[in-house]
């Protein structure tokens, strides 16, 4: 393993579902990290306590002053904070643009030597999906702030404790009817989250990676339905997926979005119009020598754990 010389890397976001496990991968390969989110006393649940290499900070990524504090005398930086359903400050725009800057500003300003970027697979400024293009505007902003920033663009992330593989085997286990979005044709490649993990570890240890964008999806590419039929085979159902128009996922966005935790939104809707998949020309798993896993070999481990 190589040495990493006591040189700290503080991780934004550090408590989240992928950034716990971001820690855990930088502290198996010798880093002292610092846990930057607004919620410190979470980390004593997820790490413990007895790990002195191992320290949780109160910050918040809204705040210059707070973002300066934990950024200060660290060798690298990973900004895994993410947002998916907006709710008054906490907003796309906020996160993902302007607090994004705001971390690589201070990166830059604290001589911070690596910082990585968690950002999304088929980030676009010109995307019709607000969320999609908020993530391509922050991407932007980073490289603006941080000419050496390397960027991490993960697939639809899945793994324990997920909001995406659960939730589809919670309703397929409830729904003998399942609704799909449109005709279950959105194409997507979706990635193991200890794999993207694993993978920030490698490209923060690892100083010659150059500054680039990394594209990490899955080691297959389905479509919706795919997905859904290969969940609930892994589960022993077998479910009638039926199809329905996005028009009427769009109409039902505009009854939920009047209550104050809309079970769907619009952005959500978007989203499964359009193909989340690694372009072959961006380099990926493959290029960090990781093999990734399967949703079917993951699944599998889940349900054998909550038996």
């Amino acid at each position: 393993m190589v040495t990493t010389n006591g040189r700290i890397v503080t991780v934004f976001g550090g408590t989240g579902f992928l950034g716990h496990r971001i820690v855990r991968r930088l502290r198996y390969r010798g880093f002292p990290v610092r846990v930057a989110s607004r919620h410190p006393d979470r980390g004593h649940g997820l790490f413990g306590s007895d790990d002195p290499q191992l320290q949780s900070v109160q910050a918040n990524i809204h705040d210059e002053q707070s973002v300066a504090d934990a950024t200060a005398g660290a060798y690298g930086v990973v900004n895994a904070v993410s947002l998916y359903i907006e709710n008054g400050r906490e907003t796309f725009h906020s996160v993902h643009v302007e607090s994004a800057q705001r971390v690589a500003a201070q990166a830059h300003r604290a001589g911070v030597e690596r910082l990585v970027h968690v950002s999304g697979i088929g980030a676009d400024t010109a995307s019709q999906s607000q969320y999609i293009r908020k993530r391509g505007e922050g991407e932007l902003a980073v490289q603006a702030a941080f000419a050496d920033a390397l960027l991490i663009r993960p697939a639809v992330m899945f793994g324990p404790d997920d909001a995406f593989l659960t939730t589809i085997l919670k309703l397929l286990r409830q729904l003998p009817i399942y609704p799909m979005f449109g005709r279950g044709l959105t194409r997507l490649q979706p990635a193991y989250v200890g794999d993207v993990a694993e993978a920030i570890g490698r490209v923060m240890q690892n100083a010659e990676t150059p500054s680039m964008i990394f594209e990490l999806g899955g080691p297959r590419v389905y479509s919706y339905e795919e997905l859904l039929r290969a969940i609930a085979r892994q589960a022993g159902l077998a479910p009638l997926l039926i199809p329905i128009p996005f028009a009427i996922w769009y109409a039902l966005t505009w009854a939920s979005e009047t209550f104050p935790s809309p079970l769907l939104t619009r952005n959500q809707v978007e989203l499964m119009q359009i193909d989340t998949v690694s372009s072959p020309e961006m380099p990926g798993f493959i290029e960090l020598g990781i093999s990734p896993h399967s949703v079917e070999a993951i699944l599998q481990r889940m349900l054998s754990n909550s038996r």
